[in-house]
């Protein structure tokens, strides 16, 4: 099957990417990169224009000032400077509140939509994304319930009755970090921090969860 990958720069939209390609039969048609203005997009671009190289395909960028405008209204951490982002530990590395502080409205719902008719366009029959059993428990738009109800409107939602598919979606950040060292990448290769700058913050919940040492 041909797809659309979602990057974001991040662990586990690569590893996702990554695990879909080399399945015998699929192959990537292209990879979308979404700017909400979010703290990190520099660095986040700068990490998906690589894996995207590495993947083979051509990373399409999206800018999207209208959701970073929500997202700043909402209160969303993530996109205004001016707040403080929570702090998590390997013992403690999110909770409710935690989401609260970084949630951006609709955002995975936003973006399959977005990937949804840059495949129909382009001719694949899915999109892929980097969703995740652990972070599900508070972002329920990383879970498997989220990525069925996506392929079913997105089944409606285009002619072609593109589908969202995520290989790690049952899997939790332990166990993609062993996929993404059996792949051959490095820490090095992704952005999951909040924050941007010249390195990871190391303290934010995206930090702490994908560490490849725990």
């Amino acid at each position: 099957m041909d797809g659309v990958a979602l990057l974001s720069g991040g662990l586990d939209s690569g590893v996702a990417a990554a695990c879909f390609a080399e399945q015998p039969g699929n192959r990537l048609v292209a990879a979308i990169y979404c700017d909400y203005g979010q703290r990190a997009a520099e660095p986040e671009r700068r990490h998906a224009t690589r894996l995207a190289a590495r993947l083979g395909v051509a990373l399409h960028d999206y800018e999207l000032p209208w959701l970073a405008r929500l997202a700043a209204s909402s209160g969303a951490a993530i996109v205004d400077r001016g707040r403080p982002l929570p702090t998590a530990t390997a013992t403690a590395p999110g909770d409710e509140a935690s989401a609260r502080a970084v949630w951006v409205p609709a955002r995975n719902a936003v973006f399959v939509s977005l990937a949804g008719a840059a495949a129909e366009a382009l001719g694949a029959g899915c999109v892929i994304a980097g969703f995740n059993r652990e972070e599900a428990a508070t972002f329920p738009d990383n879970s498997r319930e989220f990525l069925e109800a996506a392929t079913s409107f997105l089944a409606f939602g285009t002619r072609r009755g593109v589908e969202v598919v995520s290989p790690t979606v049952d899997w939790d950040k332990p166990r993609i970090v062993e996929e993404a060292r059996r792949l051959g990448f490095e820490q090095a290769d992704f952005w999951s921090c909040y924050e941007g700058g010249d390195a990871p913050c190391g303290r934010c919940e995206s930090c702490v969860r994908s560490r490849f040492s725990r």
